[in-house]
């Protein structure tokens, strides 16, 4: 039997195939592609199935389960009811089209972020973890007893968008004001950079700047740490994690950001409360295809149904 993974992004997607029996040990094969251009979601679609058959042609085995990444809003049955990186998406039925590609392959869809967080909470050996990913958006999620919750079929946990400022300025991508996203993501924390400096600035130099620990960026950064230690200290009151992992681009770029966030949090604990370790992501770029794999075997979705 073969497991694929399939990570779907906003401009590039990520596969890998894992098989099981007497070539389980035989190393995983990946193939990664950037989306076309132009063409919509056909045009995507299509690039999918090429890089399907360019995985499986050498080992010939049939695929019998897949698990898919993806950041965007999907119904129960694996219809795409919203994504604004790829809108050509919407309404896609993305299950029926893989079940087409793969027949007989059983195909489970969930988000990235959570898929994110079952990878970090099994690469970390525990069964209770929050993971948030701080990109150019704030993705994560939160794992309870093993299983990714609220549970596949009931949406995903959108930590980027708990509300740590209703009064505040900082308007999220999502209309709202107030979002830890709108706060600590990369795309916010640039913005507060620009007002900081009185001109643009970017990554690069906020990174080489926040290394020397230079008070512009230290003044820049501290918002969006302040937010995501609130975050964690608020979940951590309401699903007692055993560690609080903090990954994704932005934050792995800034050294010592995950730290920062656990100082800042401690600060913020009640005496009796719940103390996480708060510490760096294990998995960096490769969390939410480790859990799309994980997902093809049917593991951190508990009970739950799946259509077929």
């Amino acid at each position: 039997m073969s497991h694929l993974g399939i990570d779907i992004g906003g401009t590039k997607a990520a596969l890998r195939l894992e098989r099981d029996g007497a070539a389980a040990g035989a190393p995983a094969r990946e193939v990664r592609f950037t989306w076309p251009e132009e063409g919509g979601a056909a045009a995507d679609m299509d690039a999918l199935a090429a890089a399907v058959e360019r995985l499986g042609r050498p080992s010939g085995d049939p695929v019998t389960s897949v698990g898919v990444a993806l950041p965007a809003a999907v119904d129960a049955e694996g219809r795409v009811r919203g994504w604004p990186g790829r809108p050509s998406w919407q309404g896609l039925d993305v299950r029926a089209r893989l079940v087409a590609l793969l027949p007989g392959a059983r195909v489970r869809i969930a988000d990235d972020g959570d898929l994110a967080a079952l990878a970090e909470a099994r690469a970390a050996g525990c069964r209770d973890l929050v993971h948030f990913g701080v990109g150019t958006g704030i993705g994560g999620g939160v794992v309870m007893d093993g299983v990714m919750r609220p549970g596949t079929g009931r949406g995903s946990c959108e930590v980027g968008h708990v509300v740590v400022d209703h009064d505040g300025d900082a308007r999220c991508d999502c209309g709202r004001r107030g979002c830890v996203q709108a706060l600590a993501s990369g795309r916010s924390t640039l913005r507060r950079a620009a007002r900081v400096l009185g001109r643009p600035a970017g990554f690069d130099e906020l990174r080489a700047a926040w290394t020397k620990r230079e008070d512009w960026a230290v003044r820049t950064v501290a918002p969006g740490v302040a937010a995501l230690a609130a975050v964690a200290v608020s979940l951590s009151e309401l699903t007692h994690p055993e560690v609080i992992t903090i990954g994704g681009g932005f934050a792995a770029a800034l050294p010592g950001y995950a730290t920062q966030v656990a100082d800042a949090a401690d600060a913020l604990r009640r005496p009796t409360g719940p103390a996480p370790e708060i510490r760096a992501a294990l998995l960096g770029g490769l969390s939410s295809l480790d859990g799309a794999l994980l997902l093809s075997r049917g593991l951190g979705i508990g009970t739950a149904p799946h259509p077929s």
